[in-house]
């Protein structure tokens, strides 16, 4: 059996990537209470996650006060999440990483996106997102 290797960009939305064997063979958007089925349901081989609590600076000030607030809240509910994958991957024995959006590197379009992976069919941005974040770690076991 081909060991699978899963990315996940957590969020409202989150997007889960399959990578088996290097080639990217699904993409799946989720919502955050179904990450835990989803990983003993795939028993992936590995989990690269984009991790927003490796950035320094996760927001700006410019603006109005409760937009600042609003971010504030939705960075604090993905940072939950990724301890959530963190916790999990654990209890199941999942080898799990974290990567910081930075490291990630820019959001792709879909024309971007196939070029880079192959991935012609329809993707969105948690998606292309989730992919990229494991797309250096594809071939890992």
């Amino acid at each position: 059996m081909t060991a699978h290797i899963l990315g996940i960009d957590p969020g409202a939305n989150t997007g889960v990537a399959c990578f088996d064997g290097g080639v990217l063979t699904w993409l799946r958007t989720i919502e955050p209470h179904s990450i835990e089925h989803f990983l003993r349901q795939h028993a992936p081989a590995r989990v690269v996650f984009e991790d927003s609590r490796l950035e320094s600076k996760v927001w700006t000030t410019a603006g109005s006060r409760a937009a600042a607030l609003k971010i504030a809240r939705n960075v604090g509910q993905i940072d939950a999440w990724c301890s959530l994958i963190t916790a999990i991957c654990a209890d199941l024995g999942i080898p799990a990483h974290g990567i910081s959006p930075t490291a990630k590197g820019a959001k792709l379009d879909a024309a971007a996106f196939a070029v880079a992976t192959g991935w012609t069919a329809r993707s969105n941005a948690h998606e292309r997102d989730a992919a990229m974040v494991a797309f250096p770690y594809r071939r890992a076991r």
